[in-house]
């Protein structure tokens, strides 16, 4: 009996997967939980466990191959006594359908080794079969396609009721010779011009930025709003603690005072603590305050969260970056380090950058970017002085959030950061 298993649908609206490896060969013995593949998806890599026991016949796919959920992945050649298994198919059929089946197993960060479970919610348990039906064909077209590999269930024929004829096969090849006639001038004109560009593959990562910018675009109303704000104050307690506690392995940045900040603005504003669902003609009013950190990585961007940030003390909130970029740099995120942020903020100062229109972290409303510190001069009490200033740049969904509220808003953070003692007694 043949079962063909298909690349089951495991979760957080991944519907699609990259073959990283193969783990099993043709002819392999497996059984139920041995590992088939190990597949990389737009957030993780996941090793994907046999449904079944027997013997590996056919693998779908190549290594480095797009796989969508539902596509075949392997089929395998069950044992007689498992044919009263409502899942086993005679082998005159091709494909079984496997419908809401979840992964049992682990999930592993793409590029790392960390585990975690992989969510079954919302999957039923049972599995569903779909027998799809061989294509009618004569047994010299049957046997043509045989020879030349060719899958005749792909093949529309054009015989009586559709059966696929001798004239199918041959114009089918032919059609799939002229296609690998263009691969390869293709391939002979990126050789001759290799040196004028280079070409690489969309990673998933990548594909999932792309599709989230877009999506942020085309659902929120962007504004824009920019200020500067002196840290002269700031400057000089991280100076006077940082030596001490660096000791104690806690690195002080300025970014920990600007996530205390922002989540005290945050109490006080709550239309930019909020999620807006058109759908349901409701705004989500959220009391928690989970910062998502834009993190920039060798994959592409990434944004953990970093949770309850007002209940947290700058040490902690400087220890909980540490842990941020130590996952970064070792690629050890789980998907449980993305979910539930409520607000944005983006660092580009350390790289340079001064101000900038940052992309709202959709369905989020708000987004601060803080740029590099510089210095310029200043009035103070009729005064010219040096003012070390740390500039800021917000996007608001303005659907939701009104420009006096952003202002609002900014001017809470600067009240916090130009005087940091007020995140100590507020």
């Amino acid at each position: 009996m043949k079962y063909i298993f298909k690349f089951p649908d495991i979760g957080e609206g991944l519907d699609e997967g990259v073959i990283v490896e193969w783990l099993v060969k043709k002819g392999q013995e497996v059984k139920v939980g041995d590992n088939l593949v190990t597949m990389e998806t737009d957030k993780v890599v996941t090793e994907i466990p046999s449904s079944k026991n027997g013997i590996i016949s056919q693998l779908y796919g190549k290594v480095g191959e797009t796989i969508h959920v539902g596509d075949a992945l392997v089929e395998i050649e069950m044992e007689n006594q498992e044919s009263s298994d409502n899942d086993a198919i005679d082998s005159t059929t091709e494909v079984v359908k496997e419908e809401g089946a979840g992964v049992v197993g682990t999930l592993e960060v793409a590029g790392n080794s960390a585990v975690m479970r992989a969510s079954s919610e919302g999957h039923s348990p049972k599995l569903t079969n779909k027998p799809i039906k061989k294509a009618l064909a004569t047994p010299v077209a049957r046997a043509m396609a045989k020879d030349f590999g060719i899958d005749i269930n792909h093949i529309t024929g054009t015989g009586p009721a559709g059966r696929v004829m001798k004239n199918d096969i041959l114009n089918f090849k032919q059609g799939n010779t002229k296609k690998d006639m263009v691969t390869k001038v293709l391939n002979h004109f990126s050789e001759k011009n290799e040196s004028r560009v280079e070409i690489e593959p969309v990673t998933q990562i990548r594909k999932t930025i792309a599709q989230n910018m877009l999506r942020s675009k085309h659902n929120a109303a962007h504004m824009g709003l920019f200020d500067d704000v002196k840290i002269s104050e700031l400057i000089r307690i991280r100076e006077k603690y940082k030596n001490e506690y660096a000791d104690k392995g806690i690195k002080i940045t300025y970014l920990p005072f600007v996530l205390k900040a922002v989540a005290a603005a945050l109490k006080k504003h709550k239309s930019l603590n909020a999620e807006l669902d058109m759908e349901g003609e409701k705004i989500i009013y959220k009391n928690y305050y989970n910062i998502s950190i834009a993190v920039d990585t060798s994959r592409g961007l990434v944004v953990p969260v970093i949770k309850n940030v007002d209940k947290l003390s700058i040490l902690e909130i400087a220890e909980a970056l540490q842990i941020i970029t130590e996952k970064a740099e070792k690629n050890q995120f789980t998907l449980d380090d993305f979910k539930d942020g409520t607000f944005s903020v983006t660092s580009y100062g350390s790289i340079g950058g001064k101000y900038g229109s940052p992309v709202i972290n959709y369905p989020q409303v708000a987004i601060l970017g803080i740029g590099r510190i510089f210095e310029q001069p200043i009035v103070n009490n009729g005064k010219i002085e040096i003012g070390r200033m740390l500039p800021l740049s917000m996007s608001v969904d303005h659907r939701i959030v009104d420009g006096a509220e952003v202002s609002r808003f900014m001017n809470e953070i600067i009240n916090y950061l130009s005087d940091p003692v007020k995140l100590l007694i507020n």
